[in-house]
């Protein structure tokens, strides 16, 4: 038995479940994804300097080609707010986002009080996979 602090402890065994070689670097961001056990919302930028306060030497194209291995292993979902921002979440449930305009902030909506009647039909030869529901709020 080692003695990895808990919170690495949690990364290793995230990765552990999609199967992904635990290489340095994407223990260090899986246990600043999950180590604490909250799910989040964040983005490459972000996460990047997350690691870099913890002293983890990283660099931001690792961050970019990690969270991407996360995302194709079904770790994380990728929630795209426009064509130039992604941020990823942690939960991997279906949920609604709010995107908070004036702090450029992702958070989770309360997935209860969505209601969707109806969607238009998938043109042929397609289906639908998922529906991303953001919704942008500004303060008033």
């Amino acid at each position: 038995m080692h003695d990895a602090p808990p919170i690495q402890e949690r990364g290793e065994a995230w990765l552990a479940e999609a199967g992904l070689r635990p290489t340095r670097q994407r223990i260090a961001l899986a246990a600043l994804l999950v180590g604490d056990g909250q799910d989040r919302h964040v983005t490459a930028e972000s996460l990047f300097e997350a690691a870099s306060r913890a002293g983890e030497k990283v660099s931001l194209a690792t961050v970019y080609n990690t969270l991407k291995a996360f995302c194709d292993a079904g770790l994380v979902r990728e929630v795209v707010v426009d064509g130039s921002k992604s941020y990823f979440d942690t939960n991997m449930s279906d949920h609604p986002h709010f995107f908070w305009e004036d702090r450029m902030e992702l958070t989770d909506a309360p997935a209860d009080q969505l209601e969707i009647s109806r969607l238009p039909n998938a043109p042929e030869g397609a289906e639908i996979s998922k529906v991303d529901v953001v919704i942008r709020l500004r303060r008033r």
